[in-house]
């Protein structure tokens, strides 16, 4: 089995569904870890229908930024770990550093090695942002590169890389 497998995709391609499908797929309890930061009632009905779609083998983190602080006591004792998504964990980063990407991309680099370091699968799922036009401002041009390029940094060090696209997964590496 894959330790760590990176998947991405656009908004509603089956990311998340396919990564939850292929933790279900093992055995034991499973740890969902959740990096949105619920603000309005659109989002808390968004964190509602994932949590439904869960069953009861799945624990929960919910962690907005220090992920790398937090896994290595929380993953013991389970079989694999569904972190989605990397995207908001990214836009919460950037905030926290002051929309400066350099701290990010260590953050990232740091969180890479934790979760390398872990026993156990890890599903990683995260946007693929650079597809449309380019953006009109200038956080979101940064936001997008940033994207791009921790993605990269992901997908790199991966065992398994996942395209999904209208729900068909597509093996990139």
């Amino acid at each position: 089995m894959s330790r760590l497998v990176f998947i991405t995709g656009g908004a509603r391609s089956g990311k998340s569904s396919y990564a939850q499908r292929r933790c279900e797929e093992l055995p034991g309890t499973l740890l969902y870890v959740a990096t949105a930061r619920v603000e309005d009632a659109e989002m808390a009905e968004r964190v509602t229908l994932h949590q439904q779609q869960r069953g009861e083998r799945w624990a929960l983190l919910e962690e907005p930024l220090d992920l790398s602080a937090r896994l290595p006591d929380v993953t013991p004792g389970r079989s694999a770990v569904l972190l989605d998504c990397l995207t908001l964990w990214l836009t919460n980063q950037l905030f926290a550093a002051g929309e400066q990407p350099v701290p990010v991309i260590a953050a990232a680099e740091q969180l890479i090695e934790t979760l390398r370091r872990l026993d156990i699968p890890v599903f990683v799922v995260s946007n693929e942002v650079g597809s449309g036009i380019v953006p009109d401002n200038a956080l979101a041009r940064t936001f997008r590169d940033l994207a791009g390029r921790v993605n990269q940094l992901f997908a790199a060090s991966a065992d398994e890389a996942w395209l999904l696209a209208s729900g068909l997964p597509l093996r990139l590496k």
